[in-house]
């Protein structure tokens, strides 16, 4: 096949855009496609102080290499989380990442936040559920060093599977508040910093083109506490049915992103206050990390 934009020899064929592209002009496709996202959704501007929430895998590190290549001025933060082999390789992939662009990352070790805890140890100390624990304090952090450092925005790796699937997950469930919250773009207010979602065009599979394209090493390795996600189940069963239906899934989301405001009046149903501990914006009066905190003591209290 011909590359449709300059007619050299395709490298990659895309089926929900019937379209053949060549290196060059896929790159210049995924650059196009996040300011698309960016432009259709006012995530940020160019004057704009961003901050990358990055996790070792493709997704973030693709957008915060695109970023940099398309001038944006954005940094990386990374929480060291601990999880034994998956944490320490996904650690040396951000750091190399970063210095060998020369961008700026900031590193949070958890250990150094929780009484030399990591979140194996948290998990185990408080019975609570990994996927819950991890994104209550990777949502702390990431928030937290957004204010502190005075970044406008706070980006996130989320791509259109994960949207898709995660919409899904939300209407099998009528979850209507996590609909209602569910957008590309999230404003600053109640004490947080403006959040937003630049790959929400573009597929795990194209990202992962774009890695390779690029020469971008990602963690390859699983987070063991992910086996049992329910989000796998969702992202498969959309994959099976984009088999069949091409563009099913930016369908899908998109047709959800028109009709969103229908979800709206049960986006704020609480009132945010200051968490009595650490001031961080909470709807009780205690947060979800200083919970975590204060179960972590009391199990190590009684061992």
């Amino acid at each position: 096949m011909r590359c449709a934009v300059c007619k050299k020899k395709a490298e990659v064929y895309l089926p929900h855009h019937n379209l053949a592209l060549c290196r060059e002009d896929f790159i210049r496709f995924f650059h196009k496609r996040i300011k698309k996202a960016v432009d259709d959704f006012k995530m940020f501007s160019e004057e704009d102080k961003l901050l990358v929430a990055v996790s070792g895998g493709k997704d973030s590190l693709s957008l915060w290499d695109s970023l940099l290549k398309m001038g944006y001025n954005a940094d990386g933060l990374f929480i060291h989380l601990g999880i034994g082999d998956f944490s320490k390789r996904a650690f040396e992939i951000v750091k190399e990442f970063s210095e060998n662009r020369k961008a700026e990352l900031i590193i949070i070790n958890i250990k150094d936040e929780f009484g030399g805890k990591t979140l194996p140890e948290l998990v185990e100390t408080t019975k609570g559920v990994p996927c819950k624990v991890c994104g209550k304090i990777k949502r702390y952090f990431f928030d937290r060093i957004a204010l502190k450092e005075n970044y406008d925005v706070l980006l996130t790796g989320h791509n259109l599977d994960d949207e898709a699937a995660f919409l899904l997950g939300n209407i099998f469930n009528w979850n209507i508040e996590y609909l209602a919250k569910q957008s590309p773009a999230l404003p600053e207010e109640d004490g947080f910093k403006k959040k937003a979602k630049p790959l929400i065009y573009l597929t795990e599979r194209e990202i992962a083109i774009y890695s390779f394209f690029n020469n971008i090493k990602y963690n390859e390795l699983s987070c063991p506490f992910s086996k049992k996600a329910k989000s796998h189940l969702y992202k498969e069963s959309l994959h099976q049915m984009e088999l069949s239906l091409k563009g099913l899934r930016i369908k899908f989301y998109k047709g959800f992103l028109r009709n969103r405001k229908l979800f709206e009046k049960a986006e704020k149903n609480y009132t945010l206050k200051p968490c009595k501990i650490c001031g961080y914006p909470t709807s009780s009066e205690i947060c979800g990390v200083c919970k975590i905190k204060i179960k972590a003591e009391v199990s190590e209290g009684e061992k």
